[in-house]
């Protein structure tokens, strides 16, 4: 089994003037610190080209196209490509995708380190909500902007290892870990755009959901036998604040690496993949412990359905 040495890069607010060039020279610079540090695959946040444009609103939403990729690389991520290429690493990284239909999704790929894109991930769950709601203090706007998700879970083998993808809100669901852990998954990567209150709630403040974004990723790694990074695109953002927080976490649910500012971070630990296998031939052996006769409503209903009495 492999050993290698992993990464997450979070990378501090974009404002909404800034290129697409300019945040490319940002991951490049991490990428060549992890270079520096012996790094063999590192992980970008969600939405790392832009700013998080989902918390303003717009009539037409086609007014907002120019926050999307056509194609995938294109001209201005190049480099950060030829640098991996460069430097054989492997990465992933997420941003804003339309396609040739004119569909638009929040999505990640994995890159190997030949700079071949190896697998695409398009975002599951939505949080937030489709039209303007003048009673929060700044909009969530992703079910206006985004398509749900089409491509579902899946994993690919690269540099020795099975990987997956998540994004933000997917950290939270059980149901996004297990699919990728009854495909064996050994890592799974999510970038994640997090702002630090619901504006809806007087109680969640930063230290409650910076916990459960730490309980999700933990658990979701512990439960699946796999390693997991979480990493954020936080810090002042368009005047607005999103938590940091970014952690790397072992098949144990033990975070091994985390972030300690709000700006661009490189977080970096070392990964033995042979320890995977214990929770996965133990605890956590599906063949021999699931019982799936008994969990047709996780696959058969989505809101909640309380006995008559």
């Amino acid at each position: 089994m492999t050993k290698m040495t992993i990464a997450g890069a979070q990378i501090g607010g974009i404002q909404k003037d800034e290129t697409r060039e300019e945040v490319v020279a940002r991951m490049i610079a991490l990428m060549d610190d992890a270079h520096e540090k012996g790094v063999a695959f590192i992980a970008y946040p969600e939405m790392t080209l832009t700013t998080f444009f989902p918390r303003f609103y717009v009539e037409d939403r086609a007014d907002f196209d120019h926050w999307f990729e056509t194609e995938m690389p294109n001209a201005s991520v190049q480099p950060l490509f030829e640098r991996a290429r460069e430097y054989g690493m492997g990465f992933t990284f997420g941003y804003c995708e339309l396609t040739p239909e004119g569909e638009h999704f929040n999505t990640s790929i994995i890159v190997s380190p030949k700079g071949e894109i190896l697998l695409s991930y398009r975002k599951t769950h939505l949080p937030g909500h489709a039209e303007f709601e003048p009673e929060r203090t700044h909009q969530h706007l992703e079910k206006r902007y985004f398509l749900p998700g089409d491509t579902g879970f899946n994993v690919v083998r690269s540099q020795g290892i099975i990987m997956g993808m998540s994004i933000c809100n997917d950290r939270r669901w059980p149901e996004s870990w297990r699919v990728l852990g009854l495909q064996g998954v050994q890592l799974v990567s999510i970038g994640y755009n997090t702002p630090s209150q619901n504006n809806l709630s007087k109680d969640e403040g930063i230290e409650r959901r910076m916990y459960h974004h730490e309980l999700s990723v933990c658990a979701g790694a512990y439960q699946n036998s796999t390693y997991a990074i979480a990493v954020a695109k936080c810090g002042m953002e368009d005047g607005n604040h999103m938590f940091a927080g970014s952690i790397i976490v072992d098949p144990d649910g033990f975070v091994i690496a985390k972030a300690q500012g709000e700006g661009d971070e490189l977080i970096v630990a070392e990964a033995d993949f042979d320890k995977c296998t214990f929770g996965k031939s133990t605890v956590f052996n599906f063949d021999a412990h699931r019982r799936i006769e008994h969990y047709g409503l996780i696959a058969s209903q989505t809101g909640v359905k309380e006995p008559s009495e």
